[in-house]
């Protein structure tokens, strides 16, 4: 089965770089996929996929096989990103500040490539795939936990589900996985310093917020260098500030902070959460002002099931073998799709999709992101052969 399904790979594979160029030139924001949501349906239509749509708005979920065994699930993210793009190739996005700069193009293509191959094969199956096109990773609360609420999990319930990532960092032809915690839960911290302006030659008239801003902010280094373990991977940033009112010598009346808080670690999460908000508070207090904090709760931490991914590992050494299939670090960027690893057996694993000769390095969430599209071919071979394997070991 393995020749087979790299003959469909291959088969595919300029059909894939169609379908992909037409995903990145017409990118759409997060819970806003309706074109996409129907061009998926149309490849599905094209190939005899059955399908339900409205998942979360504008999410497609289609299923291969015999529904009455077990199911395995294949799931790949939809949206783009808020980005200019300055690429200069064919392909480039026609819709202005919108971009595919984090590869949700390429997952959907190898998604698509993957359910073409799993058609093929259907009668080859021991049991279902079921192939989940989900809207909204980029934006909270994250179109994985809308799924889930919707019953993605259900009718047929999978036992487990597969996603994959573009990694530029990654090269053409390899691989990457990590077994156990892999990505970083992520909140969003936004705080409102509040305090009292005026002329800024009369400090002793005011309750400087621009001070008492930058001594929270000092005094929140507290939270990562002295409460957390240090064992416990944790970050604490932020990333932007402004005030309401103020000039070169005005004092504003309130201040904004905000910032992203990641760590990898529940019960620490939720500590965390409340020395961010303690410190805060009594540091404004303490100088004269208040702070009013608020905690938008991200996605949790992202685990690999250990047995999962080590199968998984297993197949990608048969498919591809050892010598392009890598061990992952631990990350504390985020992915929704660890709502679905916070329910039942997770992988997500990474596609090498960077090609230093050919000058493809750029990071995604940066205007000149790009792949080497060869990686499609990997990339719906792989989801492709996983599903079947792992349908035989179910």
């Amino acid at each position: 089965m393995k020749s087979k399904i790299l003959q469909l790979a291959e088969k595919y594979y300029d059909r894939l770089v169609v379908i992909r160029r037409h995903l990145h030139m017409h990118p759409e924001l997060s819970f806003q996929e309706e074109n996409t949501g129907k061009y998926i349906q149309s490849i599905l239509d094209e190939i005899g996929v059955q399908y339900s749509v409205g998942w979360a708005g504008t999410g497609v979920v289609g299923l291969i096989g015999n529904s009455s065994g077990p199911c395995f699930a294949l799931r790949a993210d939809i949206d783009a990103l808020p980005i200019s793009e300055t690429n200069e190739v064919v392909y480039k996005s026609k819709n202005d500040g919108v971009m595919h700069a984090c590869g949700h193009d390429a997952h959907t293509t190898s998604l698509l490539g993957a359910a073409m191959i799993l058609k093929e094969i259907e009668d080859k199956l021991e049991g279902c795939v079921k192939i989940i096109f989900q809207p909204g990773e980029e934006k909270l609360p994250g179109g994985a936990s809308m799924l889930i609420k919707e019953g993605v999990l259900s009718n047929p319930g999978p036992l487990s589900i597969l996603g994959q990532h573009v990694h530029p960092p990654l090269e053409i032809g390899k691989l990457g996985f990590r077994p156990g915690k892999y990505m970083a839960s992520a909140d969003e911290i936004r705080l409102r310093v509040v305090g009292k302006g005026g002329h800024a030659a009369l400090p002793h008239n005011c309750i400087d917020t621009v001070l008492v801003a930058a001594r929270i902010l000092t005094n929140l280094q507290e939270v990562v260098a002295r409460n957390a373990n240090p064992a416990m991977p944790t970050v604490l940033s932020f990333g932007k500030i402004n005030s309401e009112g103020g000039a070169t010598n005005v004092i504003p009346d309130i201040v904004n902070i905000e910032g992203t808080f990641r760590t990898m670690d529940e019960e620490w999460r939720k500590t965390a959460h409340s020395r961010i908000k303690t410190i805060a508070e009594e540091t404004a207090r303490l100088m004269g002002g208040s702070c009013e904090v608020d905690i938008a709760i991200g996605y949790p931490c992202l685990i690999n099931e250990f047995g999962l991914t080590h199968r998984m590992k297993s197949y990608a050494v048969e498919y591809l073998g050892a010598d392009n299939v890598v061990d992952l670090p631990i990350r504390l960027t985020s992915e929704d799709f660890s709502w679905y690893s916070q329910e039942i057996p997770a992988c997500f694993y990474r596609l090498g999709t960077g090609n230093s000769e050919k000058g493809i390095v750029s990071p995604v969430h940066t205007s000149t992101f790009d792949i080497d599209e060869e990686a499609l071919k990997i990339g719906s071979g792989f989801m492709a052969f996983a599903a079947y394997r792992n349908l035989q070991h179910m």
